[in-house]
């Protein structure tokens, strides 16, 4: 790979602690302006990667530049020309909503004037014009995030580093994040998102990869992976009585069955092939719908629970 064609490049990318190698020799690039996604369960070694890119812990080994410079070496230059929104806001409470800008973007020596110039669209950007003078503790958590992102754009980076950018926030707060995000990519934006949202990363990623045990699962556009690595269709059906028949079927069939507490998942690339066999069983009760981004995440990396 050329690095002058990437934003961001690692190649047999590694780090350990102690005897424990948490990323064992990945490769990916993320090209100018496309939002790029990196996904994996509790533990899987996405954190790390995460810290690597930023220039926060340096490598075991392999080779990582971002922005053209070399990790972490040249990570104080680096971290002129990028944005981050960290897991969890650190705006400081004691200062108003426009406070938090001004000395925010002091870090990065940008002049008096241009900051101030800077801030009202920022405010427009994160639709908080009106709570310019509020104090953090005034905001709802959407507002709060939405501040924060526009806090990592004062510098008018060329690369944007968000770390689960929606945790917590309730449904409302989640889209309008995604649609500034959107907005970002579309004035040609460089993004990297780390994110427990299956949905939001299909919603908004160009690219990504899936990490575990640190090394890499699958990587592609999702819509690519969905169609690659999983079924088309998945039904899911309810109870015991469904069960005992769900798996009888897939010994017939030759469908994937994925078992959970309280219901069966049917894999299938003929969906109607399937219904029509369940409408011979009226009392049955299922759903069905088009495999996701989340079956191939959890087909995998597995569905037991991760402890943080």
């Amino acid at each position: 790979m050329n690095s002058l064609s990437y934003i961001v490049q690692a190649q047999g990318l590694r780090k350990r602690y102690g005897a424990a190698e948490v990323v064992r020799g990945i490769d990916f690039a993320v090209s100018k302006g496309e939002c790029f996604g990196i996904l994996g369960p509790n533990g899987a070694g996405k954190t790390t990667t995460l810290r690597m890119l930023l220039g926060h812990t340096p490598p075991s080994g392999g080779e990582l530049n971002v922005l053209g410079h070399s990790m972490p070496d040249d990570a104080r230059a680096m971290h002129e020309r990028v944005g981050l929104v960290p897991q969890h806001n650190n705006l400081d409470p004691d200062f108003t909503v426009t406070e938090n800008l001004r000395v925010y973007a002091a870090y990065f020596s940008i002049p008096r004037a241009e900051i101030e110039r800077r801030i009202p669209p920022l405010l427009q950007f994160a639709a908080l014009e009106t709570k310019a003078t509020a104090k953090i503790d005034e905001l709802s958590g959407g507002m709060q995030r939405r501040l924060t992102l526009a806090r990592a754009l004062i510098n008018d980076p060329e690369l944007l580093v968000l770390d689960e950018p929606t945790t917590g926030l309730d449904p409302q707060a989640r889209h309008v994040i995604w649609q500034r995000l959107r907005q970002l990519r579309a004035s040609g934006k460089t993004v990297v998102i780390t994110t427990h949202y299956m949905e939001e990363a299909e919603r908004l990623c160009d690219r990504l990869i899936v990490i575990d045990k640190g090394v890499i699962l699958a990587q592609g556009a999702p819509k690519d992976l969905i169609r690659d690595l999983v079924e088309p269709y998945v039904v899911e059906l309810f109870g015991a009585e469904a069960r005992i028949w769900a798996q009888a079927l897939t010994l017939d069939t030759g469908l994937r069955l994925e078992a959970l507490e309280e219901s069966v998942l049917l894999y299938t690339h003929d969906e109607q092939a399937l219904l029509q066999q369940l409408h011979t069983q009226p009392n049955f009760q299922f759903t069905h719908r088009r495999a996701n981004l989340e079956d191939v995440f959890l087909r995998l990396t597995g569905r037991e629970l991760r402890e943080a």
